[in-house]
């Protein structure tokens, strides 16, 4: 019997850490808004030349002083101009790029 109550009481507590690790439904709600990216030139899987000039639309709940774009792990110089939806962000491929495939990668944070 006292093997038994002390198993019981074992199983709650583990069962009761378990619940309190996912916390409340209130965490949700300071989740920052994730910013969001439009309007490509050139669009995706484009063929274009060294030099050539992309720009892409950013939304409202974009931090401008956090857009970074990068290809092939170098910094790409950007113009960010604000727009009634959002900011439009310009820049120039660089002329490294030649014969080659490149991913322009874009990151940027919320509030």
């Amino acid at each position: 019997m006292k093997t038994f109550q002390i198993l019981i009481i074992f199983s709650l507590i583990v069962f009761a850490n378990n619940v309190a690790a996912y916390g409340s439904s209130s965490s949700s709600k300071k989740a920052c808004k994730k910013p969001k990216f439009t309007q490509f030139t050139p669009a995706n899987l484009s063929e274009v030349v060294p030099q050539s000039e992309f720009s892409f639309v950013a939304s409202s709940t974009t931090l401008p002083d956090s857009i970074q774009v990068t290809i092939k792990n170098n910094p790409i110089a950007i113009a960010v101009n604000k727009k009634n939806s959002g900011y439009v962000i310009t820049g120039k491929l660089p002329d490294s790029l030649s014969d080659t495939h490149a991913r322009v990668n874009i990151q940027a944070k919320g509030p």
